[in-house]
């Protein structure tokens, strides 16, 4: 089934190395399997790492400081992504979009935010492209401003509705603003809240595999009460660790109007392999907060996991930038 044209559901990929972009990146755009891609700076760390396709790259940039030499691969990579999602992107403008994070050393400095997301935005010189922003106080600040000026923002690591809200007032604020079809999407956090709960769950006898959905539902139907049609939530960490349950599991279970769902290149082959294409069961917001009356029952207060997640988060992303920019000078 195209859930694109039936309930406004894309799947994008949430993978970027050069090598990929070049060959098998055009083939799942062409055959209508991903929508979209994102990135982040522990993929591009991996990607720079495990790859031979940057080292002629990095070579000729050696006279640069670190960062310089970053942004100019992460450019070059998201430019090649971008020009191939464009005609998408001119199809359909929801879609076709691909994401770049500024520095997340600036999570806690908006005017750096901004300042490093429009002239990022700038260097790429393609409409599809979507800055990055983590959802922190001073990320809230940059959001607004930066979809004001006309740029689409892809608000990033998401943890609680309390977030999820945040970020849709600053996005719908800055839109409303830049009177242009501005787009965003609100990325919610999945599988990290059950990596993080699961053991505990399963010693007290109750379900596991569950809590990052139903926290996901519960701030999609957040963001779906500002009623923005240029807001869309965007399901992330998606992948699967283990053999619990199907590599697909956070794909078939939140397929849901209006959203979108970044998976990582495994997820996304082994959703086309299985054939599992039906729309996913959403839970209303009752249930929602009936599960997580239960859980604070037992000891467990989403918000509250939530929030470590994001520091946590936000201290990974840090230690994946700062290793990449040294790997990138030795």
């Amino acid at each position: 089934m195209n859930f694109k044209k039936t309930i406004n559901f894309s799947l994008w990929c949430d993978f970027i190395e050069r090598d990929f972009l070049e060959n098998e990146f055009g083939t799942l755009i062409k055959n209508e399997i991903i929508h979209g891609a994102t990135s982040n700076p522990a993929i591009f760390e991996q990607a720079i790492a495990s790859s031979s396709a940057y080292t002629q790259q990095i070579s000729m940039l050696q006279a640069n400081e670190s960062k310089k030499i970053y942004e100019e691969i992460a450019i070059t990579d998201i430019k090649k992504a971008a020009e191939y999602l464009y005609t998408l992107h001119e199809i359909d403008s929801d879609d076709g979009f691909i994401s770049i994070e500024v520095d997340p050393t600036l999570c806690d400095d908006a005017m750096g935010t901004i300042e490093e997301g429009s002239r990022l935005f700038q260097s790429i010189g393609y409409s599809n492209v979507m800055i990055k922003i983590p959802a922190t106080e001073a990320g809230y600040i940059a959001m607004e401003n930066l979809t004001a000026m006309g740029i689409n923002v892809n608000a990033t690591l998401i943890f609680t509705p309390v977030q999820a809200i945040q970020c849709a007032k600053a996005l719908n604020a800055g839109i409303e603003k830049s009177k242009k079809e501005t787009k965003a999407v609100i990325s919610i956090f999945v599988s990290r809240f059950d990596r993080e709960l699961d053991n505990i769950l399963k010693a007290q006898g109750l379900e596991t595999m569950k809590a990052g959905i139903v926290n996901a539902t519960k701030c999609y139907h957040e963001v779906e009460k500002i009623g923005n049609k240029n807001i869309r939530t965007l399901f992330a960490s998606t992948g699967v660790k283990g053999d619990d349950v199907a590599q697909s599991y956070y794909v078939e279970n939140l397929i849901f109007p209006h959203s979108v769902n970044t998976a990582p290149l495994n997820t996304i082959k082994e959703y086309i392999k299985r054939d599992q294409f039906s729309k996913s069961i959403l839970l209303n917001e009752e249930l929602c907060d009936q599960y997580n009356d239960l859980l604070k029952e037992n000891g467990i207060n989403l918000d509250a996991v939530g929030n470590k997640l994001l520091t946590d988060g936000l201290e990974a992303f840090k230690v994946s930038f700062a290793q990449m920019l040294k790997k990138l000078k030795n």
